[in-house]
C-alpha cells in the first residue's frame, strides 16, 4: 500500500513542477541566446529574478517527482 502513495505522490510532483516549467520556461542558465538585463534594484529585475528561481523550482519538481515516481514502482 505504500508504494501506491509514493507513486503517487511523485506522480503528483512531477505534474506539478511540468506545469510550472509550461508556464515559467527553463531557468536562464539553460538557454542559449540573448538574455534579458535590468537595472540592479529595479523591479524589472526582481521580475527575472522571481521567474528564474519559480523556473528552478519546477524544475526540480519535476526531476525529483520523477525519481520517486520510479522509486514507488520499483519497491
Amino acid at each position: 500500500m505504500s508504494a501506491f502513495w509514493i507513486t503517487a505522490v511523485g506522480l503528483g510532483m512531477a505534474f506539478h513542477g511540468l506545469l510550472v516549467l509550461w508556464v515559467g520556461g527553463l531557468p536562464r542558465a539553460f538557454k542559449s541566446g540573448e538574455q534579458p538585463t535590468a537595472e540592479k534594484g529595479s523591479p524589472e529585475a526582481f521580475g527575472i529574478f522571481w521567474l528564474d528561481q519559480y523556473s528552478y523550482i519546477g524544475l526540480v519538481l519535476a526531476v525529483v517527482g520523477a525519481g520517486v515516481t520510479i522509486w514507488g514502482y520499483l519497491i
